[in-house]
């Protein structure tokens, strides 16, 4: 940490910080997140009652995750069975939705649209902020249990992370088959943007190639190890130029787009399966009892006058 900041502040909190809320209004009551400000432009909320996904994020200033019109539902509400299976749509709300771990796509084999893990309550087993770093760092992590008991079984462990006065963050997971038979996984990271971010002029790269976000059914394209996606927005009066870049060990990558009036949603999914053509998940990645699955997801956040 550089060593005068300390003598510059009375709370280095002030600085960055990670802070327990409760939020307490309408369908949202009762939901426990963790605030975000990282200092260097990035706030954003992991919501411990939601699978320690992410809720609102922006960057600067400027809203960058799409929500849903009912907000930020608490899981009590939820009915992830409710119409056909597909009961997620009234509550997928916010930057990221994790799909999984049994299920990561359409409806199949009794299992609800996105599986099981979306809304599911996490454990919180430690947040703050570790300013003794060399690169210091905001961080929470806890735990994320899916278990049928005549069927799979995963844990999900998860880190966040978030450096100081960057505008970066980093998604760690580590997926455990916690069950006693051999088990098939697949996970779908569902990340969400919204107006300003998704507007006109927008540009959408895939290891350094454009790809269409048209309207219409998802489209999931092989991802080669090491390749990154890039978001770019343009400047205009309101919002400054912006540019989102994620880089993933995964080898799917699924755009979805909903242009629509009041929707406007463009959704990059990085995913562990492929698309059927049916809309369901393709084969995902088989674990023993114990053995464990990892991954790292990471965001970074630019404008126009940062260095990339």
């Amino acid at each position: 940490m550089t060593p005068d900041w300390r003598d510059r502040v009375a709370d280095l909190r002030q600085v960055a910080s990670v802070r327990r809320i409760v939020l307490d209004d309408g369908p949202e009551r009762g939901v426990r997140a963790l605030a975000f400000d990282t200092g260097g432009g990035l706030a954003f909320w992991v919501l411990a009652d939601r699978s320690l996904d992410i809720g609102p994020l922006s960057f600067r200033g400027m809203p960058v995750g799409w929500q849903h019109p009912a907000g930020f539902v608490a899981p009590g509400l939820h009915d992830a069975q409710a119409d056909g299976g597909t009961g997620i749509q009234r509550a997928m709300s916010g930057f990221l939705v994790t799909c999984g771990l049994d299920n990561a796509r359409q409806p199949r084999d009794g299992m609800p649209l996105h599986g099981s893990l979306p809304l599911t309550p996490a454990r919180v087993t430690g947040c703050g902020e570790a300013w003794d770093r060399e690169e210091p760092v905001l961080h929470a992590e806890g735990e994320v249990t899916t278990a049928h008991m005549g069927g799979a079984c995963f844990r999900l462990f998860r880190r966040i992370e978030a450096p100081v006065g960057a505008a970066r963050l980093t998604v760690i997971d580590r997926v455990e088959n916690i069950g006693p038979e051999r088990a098939e996984m697949r996970v779908l990271y569902h990340t969400n943007f919204g107006f300003p971010m998704v507007d006109y002029g927008m540009e959408l790269t895939l290891g350094g190639q454009e790809i269409a976000a048209e309207h219409g059914a998802p489209v999931c394209h092989p991802t080669p190890i090491g390749s990154s996606v890039d978001l770019t927005r343009p400047g205009c009066t309101r919002w400054p130029s912006a540019r989102m870049r994620m880089e993933s060990d995964l080898p799917y990558f699924q755009v979805w787009r909903d242009a629509r009036p009041r929707r406007n949603i463009l959704a990059l999914e990085p995913s562990n399966c492929d698309r059927a053509a049916d809309g369901t998940s393709g084969p995902g990645t088989w674990l023993e009892p114990g053995e464990s699955w990892r991954t790292r997801l990471s965001y970074t956040f630019t404008s126009q006058n940062q260095e990339e």
